[in-house]
């Protein structure tokens, strides 16, 4: 099993039931259940095709007493209370949003999201914060040159959502912009940037010499739109070095 669905499984507390919503080909959910991490796990996909080949991966392995597949757009076909743990991936964050947005009442009932948007981490992040869930537990691998990021969520009040995680990051010392502080978590995670990820470091310090490059070739033109760009770049860029400054 690759190395990214290996950190999700590593991520769900022992002893749930799990719902894997877009399950692809099952391996996840399997892997779950041979390593005894979940007692019983309903394997989700709104595609008949990849939900039939789970299906024959949970027959081959002689599983199916404990994993169920079932077709559902997102959380649609989940009924409330039936598991602990949602495990969603594979997806932009977008999407991932709107699935939790569709199945609302089943989502804040959940004892915990593990989450792996492939996109959009930073509007992402954000609209956790502002529905309510608090992020307990961050991670991140690199595979095949790219790099996946996933957190852990749990339904809490908003103001907990909001300050407790980043705090923990950026001490209220009033030294800091606020909303600055803000940014740079919904970015990059307070809870990567709280425990000094040596990957995050990685990630940024090539972000940042992907975007110091960038300057350059903006500065070097002479249009409104080079301008308009560069104050975008020079904001992130920003953003990147005060991450950098925590490790």
């Amino acid at each position: 099993m690759s190395r990214r669905l290996q950190m999700l499984a590593q991520m769900v507390t022992p002893g749930n039931k799990v719902a894997d919503i877009g399950c692809d080909h099952g391996f996840l959910s399997i892997y779950l259940v041979q390593e005894g991490i979940s007692p019983a796990v309903i394997a989700m996909d709104v595609r008949k095709g990849p939900l039939s080949a789970a299906r024959e991966h949970i027959d081959a392995q002689g599983l199916g007493a404990y994993i169920e597949t079932r077709l559902s757009d997102g959380l649609k076909k989940l009924k409330l209370g039936e598991v602990d743990t949602v495990v969603c991936a594979g997806m932009g964050g977008r999407l991932m949003e709107r699935i939790l947005k569709e199945s609302w009442e089943k989502a804040v009932q959940l004892r915990e999201l593990i989450l792996q948007p492939q996109s959009e981490l930073k509007e992402f992040r954000e609209f956790l914060r502002k529905s309510g869930f608090r992020i307990t537990g961050e991670d991140m691998v690199r595979e095949d040159g790219k790099y996946y990021f996933a957190m852990r969520a749990v339904p809490g009040s908003r103001e907990l959502a909001s300050e407790l995680g980043m705090m923990k990051v950026f001490p209220m010392d009033g030294m800091r912009d606020h909303a600055v502080c803000v940014r740079v978590c919904n970015k990059f995670g307070e809870e990567l940037l709280s425990k000094k990820h040596p990957l995050l470091e990685e990630y940024l310090q090539k972000q940042q010499r992907v975007l110091e490059q960038l300057v350059e070739s903006l500065t070097a033109q002479d249009t409104e739109r080079a301008a308009t760009r560069l104050q975008e770049v020079q904001e992130e860029l920003g953003d990147i070095r005060l991450a950098l400054e925590l490790f």
